[in-house]
């Protein structure tokens, strides 16, 4: 099966807001995961990864802090609350380097960095564990895979992009990886009840003696 872009922002939204994110982290995640898939990236299944991981239920201890010119937290880093601090961080990024450790489904920080390399009009080059991905905020050129954890993650103002990655406007995800966003998502429609099925079309109620 392949979707259309629309749907896979649509149930990436929905999907991270039924793990427990705001809607305006998932709105965010949506986002992100549509300009992975339209540039050929596995969005989907990114984010299918972090959210069966349940930061939701304690941002806190996922969230990013500063410590000695350094980007950690408690636990893993959550991409999404990191990428958003990137984002709000993007100006001073001309010149300068970010470091991130221990950063959960690193693939999703991608679309923050392009947003901001848009804002700074500048390629930014993101390195993790050693592998180099740039963009320049529409696109982007990719050494290797990205691993599924990043222990260490540098952003920084640097690099050409040469060979852009092919833009895509549909994408076929893994079906079990769908299947996972989509679980998620029904978590965001109410249970019917007597009066939402009455207000409903195909009425329980028959005109019929």
């Amino acid at each position: 099966m392949n979707f259309s872009l629309n749907e896979v922002e649509a149930t990436a939204k929905r999907a991270a807001r039924g793990a427990g994110y705001s809607w305006g982290i998932a709105e965010e995640a949506a986002k992100a995961t549509r300009w992975l898939c339209h540039l050929g990236l596995d969005g989907s299944q990114a984010l299918a990864k972090l959210l069966t991981r349940d930061f939701a239920s304690n941002l806190k201890i996922h969230a990013p802090l500063a410590v000695g010119g350094k980007w950690c937290a408690e636990h893993d880093l959550c991409p999404l609350l990191t990428g958003a601090h990137l984002s709000d961080f993007a100006s001073k990024l001309s010149g300068n380097t970010v470091e991130l450790q221990n950063v959960a489904c690193p693939t999703l920080l991608l679309p923050f960095a392009a947003s901001a390399a848009r804002a700074l009009n500048l390629c930014l080059t993101i390195e993790c564990d050693g592998i180099e991905t740039v963009t320049n905020g529409a696109d982007v050129q990719v050494s290797r895979d990205i691993p599924a954890r990043a222990t260490k993650m540098l952003v920084y103002e640097v690099g050409r992009l040469t060979l852009p990655r092919t833009r895509h406007s549909r994408f076929s995800p893994n079906l079990e990886d769908w299947e996972i966003l989509n679980q998620f998502a029904h978590r965001t429609f109410a249970p019917a009840t007597d009066e939402s099925r009455l207000l409903g079309a195909g009425s329980g109620l028959s005109d019929n003696d």
